[in-house]
């Protein structure tokens, strides 16, 4: 009988410190809530001790989550350990996992500590965090940068301590795989006591070698993958959850192990964490990009024309990938329409369900058919929204060869109306340079992208942008048939979001 691999996904924590892809606090629940489906063995639900909207946050997926652990993180320090336990105490299943700096870079530099010192604190934190929770992980941070001797002697401190699983970060992607698996090797002979915890592996993508990375490590015992949807996360981002968990199934003869995840939902979980972060999937990333399963070459078509095997070693099919479907229309009812968003993912309150439908209705009384990018649009931007300061009431934009672009705006800031007119390069910009006039708002836009989210002239559009403003990044969407109304939505949801984030600093940013 084959081993099991843990996948432990970290998208809600690591994968939300990526540039702008701050998460509102019902972002996360559905992305938390779609893990769970997934088959994920834990959720890293948040860093509790960062902000009060991390800690809410981490609060509420705990109660909701049944049957995945959730995990919080927390620096060794009590005040942290102390704050992530109040946020995942209600869970199911609790989990701390906690971690300290161990290279001598980190300590002579960061912590300006002597290797006694962190041996002592890291004991004395994780004893004090199981005295709280039956289910405690620790990493030293740096870990791949750390001499192996005082390395093993840090893990086996923890292990004693009472850590049940010990995870081995490669927190700035510097290992190579040849390096990684033998480091993997090495702990495995040389600390005493780790048969009494599970070995983790964490790994970024700073030379590309994430997922190569951790496969090494599996191979060299580690049952514990920690990992992201789409790779996403600090810098270069993490190891992929959908190329770890497909290289082992896919490759089940070298690996000899398997994970319980539900492959099949693999791509539309891809979709939602793309959609809600507003960072796309590049068209050439492997299982999940647009392109994964294209095949342009003659030779190729031909190939697979007569056996698909001849160039797919995995069917479309077994990562979710499927043809959009056409299910509903304006005369589908209520019933039809949440059983389809459950499918997608999406578990909506009656309330939610009730702004959808109304909006289901007259996307379908405009276009005969209402595609899953539609529905995924209008939960986008009827149910996962961070409270709104400002709200678009009108727009009217005049723009042409012969004109110069203008935009009259009406908007609606802390409930009170506010109307304003301007002129711009075109229309795009006289829309947004209107709307921070109004607001007062001097933020930069640091990108603009639109994209089709359904075939058609008449297809909806969905607006990308990035403002950046006091040092926050933020990301913004909004989808509308009429993609100047789309990119006044996307500006405005932007402005909401820096104004939470105002709201809910991120005090501490942390990684593994």
């Amino acid at each position: 009988m084959a081993e099991y691999v843990q996948i432990f996904d970290t998208t809600l924590r690591d994968g939300e410190q990526s540039p702008g892809a701050t998460m509102n606090v019902e972002e996360k629940i559905q992305v938390a809530l779609q893990l769970e489906r997934l088959g994920v063995d834990s959720i890293e639900a948040g860093f509790p001790v960062a902000s009060e909207g991390d800690f809410q946050a981490v609060r509420r997926i705990a109660e909701r989550i049944q049957d995945s652990k959730v995990v919080a993180l927390a620096r060794c320090e009590k005040m942290d350990i102390e704050r992530a336990w109040d946020a995942v105490r209600v869970a199911r299943r609790p989990g701390l996992h906690v971690f300290l700096s161990t290279s001598d870079i980190h300590l002579r530099y960061q912590l300006r500590k002597d290797r006694q010192e962190v041996l002592d604190w890291a004991a004395q934190m994780v004893r004090f965090a199981r005295q709280l929770c039956d289910d405690v992980e620790f990493s030293p941070m740096d870990a791949s940068r750390t001499e192996p001797t005082f390395l093993f002697q840090v893990l086996e401190a923890a292990i004693e301590a009472g850590a049940n699983i010990v995870n081995i970060p490669d927190t700035v992607g510097y290992a190579t795989p040849d390096e990684f698996g033998e480091l993997i090797r090495q702990i495995r002979n040389s600390v005493a006591n780790i048969d009494k915890a599970t070995l983790s592996v964490h790994c970024h993508n700073d030379l590309g070698l994430a997922v190569a990375n951790s496969l090494a490590a599996v191979l060299a015992g580690a049952r514990q993958v920690e990992c992201t949807i789409n790779g996403i996360g600090e810098r270069a981002g993490n190891a992929a959850l959908e190329e770890v968990v497909m290289a082992l199934k896919t490759r089940a003869d070298r690996f000899g192990v398997e994970t319980r995840i539900r492959t099949e939902l693999l791509y539309p979980t891809s979709r939602m964490v793309s959609r809600i972060t507003g960072i796309p999937v590049q068209p050439n990333k492997a299982i999940v990009g647009a392109n994964a399963f294209s095949h342009e070459s003659g030779i190729h078509q031909d190939g697979i024309l007569k056996d698909k095997r001849t160039y797919e070693i995995m069917t479309p099919e077994s990562v979710g990938w499927g043809q959009t479907s056409l299910v509903l229309g304006k005369h589908s009812g209520r019933h039809a329409l949440k059983d389809r968003l459950e499918k997608l993912g999406y578990e909506l309150t009656p309330e939610d369900l009730d702004r959808v439908f109304q909006r289901f209705k007259a996307l379908a009384d405009k276009n005969k058919d209402v595609y899953d990018e539609d529905l995924e649009a209008i939960v986008e931007d009827e149910v996962l929204r961070v409270p709104e300061k400002y709200k678009l009431v009108y727009l009217h934009v005049t723009s042409g060869s012969v004109t110069v672009p203008t935009a009259s705006v009406k908007l609606e800031i802390d409930g009170v109306e506010h109307a304003g007119a301007g002129f711009g390069i075109g229309p795009v910009d006289a829309t947004f340079q209107t709307i921070a006039r109004i607001t007062g708002t001097k933020a930069k836009l640091k990108r603009f992208a639109i994209n089709a989210i359904t075939g058609g002239s008449d297809a909806q559009g969905e607006v990308t942008v990035r403002l950046e403003a006091n040092g926050h990044e933020v990301v913004g969407q909004g989808t509308h048939p009429d993609v100047l109304v789309a990119s006044a939505k996307a500006y405005v949801n932007a402005l909401n979001r820096l104004e939470y984030r105002k709201r809910y600093p991120l005090q501490i940013k942390e990684e593994m």
